[in-house]
């Protein structure tokens, strides 16, 4: 076992043996990849399974998807947080979008090498999607104030999970002045109550439920 999947298991101690060995087949897959097209910066691969996948997986920190949950990740790049989710929670479905065909390409290929039955890729833009999801994940591809407009239609109504629908979405940083700009409901949860990494000082999941009911 490598010592990216060793600190992955120090934190979610309750893997398979199947997703013990994709966590592991990870960094080998996007190092390949990434010595063809740019997709993560030679810093950041050094650093891989902190700031790539236990940062993704920082999500299920928060909460935990229950089997049959549909979850949208708009703007994956090369497939975060969706990929590490996905090997995580094997019975939740996963549609990761991107408007870049190269990088959906990747994802495609690392769900194929790894198996993973519960994922869907697809080169689109948010706002051509037609399809409703429980819950809606990203890495900051964009402020708020313009994320929220493109997937507030695209949230089910109805919740059977221990949150309500909504979006959950992973930034650094100051956030407040930024999420009153929207001027919705959210809540705030710190990284570094889960995570003992220097990284995670300064990152959050932002949780937005969605609030319009009828």
């Amino acid at each position: 076992m490598n010592p990216g999947t060793e600190l992955i298991k120090s934190y979610f101690p309750g893997l398979s043996e199947l997703q013990i060995e994709q966590f592991s087949r990870l960094q080998e897959l996007y190092v390949d990849w990434n010595s063809k097209i740019n997709l993560i910066s030679r810093k950041d691969m050094d650093e891989f399974y902190v700031h790539h996948v236990l940062h993704s997986l920082a999500i299920a920190k928060v909460m935990e998807f229950s089997p049959g949950t549909k979850v949208l990740d708009i703007g994956t790049g090369g497939g975060f947080p969706g990929i590490p989710l996905a090997i995580l929670f094997p019975d939740t479905q996963f549609h990761l979008v991107d408007s870049i065909g190269k990088k959906i390409n990747v994802v495609k290929d690392v769900v194929k090498q790894l198996k993973l039955a519960n994922v869907e890729a697809q080169q689109a833009r948010a706002e051509e999607l037609v399809r409703k999801y429980d819950f809606v994940i990203s890495r900051a591809v964009t402020r708020m104030a313009n994320f929220y407009p493109w997937v507030k239609n695209k949230i089910r109504k109805e919740d059977f999970n221990e949150f309500q629908n909504g979006i959950l979405y992973l930034k650094g940083g100051e956030v407040d002045e930024e999420m009153e700009e929207l001027d919705k409901s959210y809540v705030v949860y710190h990284l570094d109550d889960y995570f003992k990494e220097d990284f995670f000082q300064t990152k959050k999941v932002i949780y937005i439920p969605w609030e319009d009911k009828r």
